[in-house]
């Protein structure tokens, strides 16, 4: 591939990217314009759960290209029906909106909340989230965040978002008023780190907000569709919340997410959400394939297999060089430094072929693909390993 100078550039510049350009996928590798090869254990982001260009996500998105796109959501279709059946079947929650991304899901659901609280709790709007959450870039998902590099961008903010602290029962109950409506949160703060709730803290919040008649919203567009062992985190802990939200591996690399909700929660009126190509039957064809594999026992056990020797192999290496805690669930883990070394590692490590995320100065983040092999893990603990080494040996 021949790659004109001006063609990068054409592109708007809002983040920090390597020369690098890459051209083909396939499972955990990448291939760049050189034809070098790289070990991926970022994967969009945690985006594609079957891995690069996974031939059932290839496959069922050709065969609905050649038979139907869109027909505008205005209509019914039939993908999208089916798509929206299995999803209720495996949540336990009722209704299903579809969007493209999931900021825009979290945006549909603090307005769902908003319309709750004007029907049925006095014109109620705020919603409790968390120091150090992510949960998306438009205006009112910003604002939702918590995270700190937000706080000066964009003013001003949206109101109406109270923030506590994770796996603090005490500050969340301050932040409880008459204007409360709901709670929001990720049951695994990516962003921040991969930062844990707890479980039990997870079954407090389900029992305060059923004692005071607010709902709980789980964002789990990081931690849903099979990330930590199961098809989402809170069965893990044996709650359903009133709301969710899924993303990233739900399209298994195209853009698809989704906004679900209770029957009782579920209180748009029409004209309320919307959005042009929301629940295309492309997308959702994508959708269908993805959860046909992720929904079978022996795929999800796979992952929480594969998620202890992840565990298990890094906790290793972060004893040969005296790093810090291993966090996480599944396939979604963190190593801590103890030191603001993560960049030059990752930039270390995708020089060596192997790309790793740094999501704080002092860590950094493992979103394998959840088809990951245990050859695979070792490559990547190897190719660290030397990464380590060298950095040591020239401090």
């Amino acid at each position: 591939m021949n790659l004109q100078p001006y063609t990068a550039h054409a592109l708007m510049d809002i983040t920090a990217r390597p020369p690098t350009v890459f051209v083909k996928g396939e499972g955990s590798w990448l291939w760049d314009q050189s034809g070098k090869r790289y070990l991926d254990f970022v994967q969009g982001w945690a985006v594609n759960c079957l891995g690069h260009s996974p031939p059932a996500v290839a496959d069922a998105v050709s065969r609905q290209a050649r038979q139907l796109i869109t027909p505008s959501p205005a209509y019914y279709n039939a993908i999208a029906i089916e798509l929206a059946a299995k999803l209720t079947k495996l949540s336990g929650l009722d209704r299903v909106f579809f969007t493209n991304c999931g900021a825009e899901a979290n945006e549909g659901a603090i307005k769902l909340a908003r319309k709750y609280g004007a029907l049925h709790r006095n014109g109620a709007y705020e919603i409790i989230t968390f120091e150090g959450a992510f949960h998306g870039r438009t205006l009112a998902t910003m604002s939702a965040s918590g995270k700190k590099a937000f706080e000066l961008l964009f003013e001003p903010k949206v109101p109406g978002f109270p923030k506590a602290q994770l796996n603090d029962m005490a500050s969340v109950r301050r932040c409880i008023g008459p204007k409360t409506v709901a709670i929001m949160l990720e049951p695994i703060q990516g962003e921040a780190g991969v930062l844990a709730t707890s479980d039990q803290f997870l079954r407090d919040l389900r029992s305060l907000t059923e004692e005071c008649g607010l709902l709980l919203m789980l964002d789990e567009i990081q931690t849903g569709i099979g990330r930590t062992g199961k098809m989402f985190h809170y069965e893990h802990v044996g709650i359903t919340p009133d709301i969710l939200t899924l993303g990233k591996g739900l399209g298994g690399g195209v853009p698809l997410a989704a906004l679900l909700a209770t029957e009782a929660a579920s209180c748009f009126a029409h004209g309320d959400q919307g959005g042009t190509f929301n629940g295309n039957p492309l997308m959702c064809a994508a959708g269908i394939a993805v959860l046909d594999e992720v929904s079978q026992p022996e795929f999800l056990s796979g992952v929480t297999q594969k998620g202890e020797e992840l565990t298990a192999s890094i906790a290793k290496l972060a004893k040969r060089y005296g790093l810090g805690e291993v966090r996480g669930r599944g396939l979604l883990q963190a190593l801590a430094l103890d030191k603001p070394l993560a960049a030059e590692v990752a930039a270390n490590a995708f020089e060596a072929g192997l790309l790793l995320n740094a999501p704080r100065p002092d860590t950094l983040r493992f979103m394998p693909s959840l088809t990951l092999t245990q050859s695979e893990i070792k490559q990547m603990v190897a190719i660290l390993d030397d990464v380590m080494a060298d950095m040591r040996g020239g401090s």
